[in-house]
């Protein structure tokens, strides 16, 4: 066991060396410790989707959207994840809103 960020730096080493089961382990590790720390649900949703869980990609996301409401990436990934589903009206409902949120933050 270790802390929540070095466990999702562990995560993200194993993730950009295409270790996407060990990535999801210490991606799940680093959330059990720190339900709130939005990056490794991210990166949970990320190794999930590479392994081919979609559905378990889809419910990391939509942890990461409840966590970051007005952050693009997860409502784009959440379209992403839909769209892969065959879930069209929700992967177009989650592009809309990442795409406004996407415009709302460059007006500021």
């Amino acid at each position: 066991m270790g802390d929540p960020q070095s466990l999702y730096k562990k995560g993200f080493q194993h993730f950009i060396a295409g270790e996407y089961d060990l990535a999801a382990s210490e991606y799940r590790e680093s959330v059990s410790l720190d339900p709130s720390l939005a990056i490794a649900w991210n990166g949970l949703a990320m190794s999930l989707d590479r392994l081919g869980d979609i559905d378990g990609a889809l419910e990391a996301g939509k942890v990461l959207v409840e966590l970051e409401p007005n952050e693009p990436l997860g409502h784009t990934s959440l379209s992403i994840f839909y769209q892969k589903k065959g879930m069209i009206p929700e992967a177009e409902e989650e592009k809309a809103l990442a795409m406004r949120l996407t415009m709302a933050g460059q007006e500021k």
